[in-house]
């Protein structure tokens, strides 16, 4: 079984992601959805607010399911029996550093990374932007799943209402 991994923090998870691991559920048996779970970062979603978002986001991919991990990806791949990491690129900016990432990472196992470029309509889609748009206001309407829509809108609330 060839079986592949779609690591990121995904806070929160955009149509973006979604395409990515769309198009790899379509390339390898089985495409785990690895949430990189790290206390020390600032999240605006929680890992197991994240891992529940990317489960019902992902639900269509009948070939995909969603973990958590902390430490290596490498490590992580291992555990999991899994042979190749699956990262998207928007921009030849972020070929720079996944380049440099799957070459360490092949230096501590034995795991093929394999580039998918991002479709055109979402080569400038960041969860971070999408934070960001949100928080102002903007409309993010067509970049994240409609149930995200609605957690990343409530969240935001919380935040602004919460004294500071």
């Amino acid at each position: 079984m060839h079986r592949a991994v779609c690591p990121g923090s995904f806070d929160p998870v955009t149509n973006g992601h979604l395409d990515i691991v769309g198009r790899a559920s379509k390339i390898f048996d089985e495409v785990v959805v690895a949430v990189g779970v790290n206390q020390s970062k600032n999240r605006l979603f929680d890992a197991e607010e994240r891992i529940s978002m990317l489960r019902e986001a992902c639900e269509e991919f009948p070939n995909v399911r969603v973990d958590g991990f902390t430490g290596l990806l490498t490590d992580f791949c291992r555990s999991n029996d899994i042979q190749a990491i699956v990262k998207g690129l928007r921009a030849v900016s972020d070929f720079d550093y996944e380049l440099q990432m799957a070459q360490m990472n092949a230096s501590l196992a034995p795991i093929e990374t394999v580039f998918v470029p991002t479709s055109p309509e979402y080569s400038f889609l960041a969860s971070s932007l999408v934070k960001e748009v949100a928080t102002y206001g903007g409309d993010v309407s067509a970049l994240v799943p409609g149930f995200v829509l609605e957690r990343l809108t409530a969240r935001l609330a919380e935040r602004a209402a919460a004294p500071a």
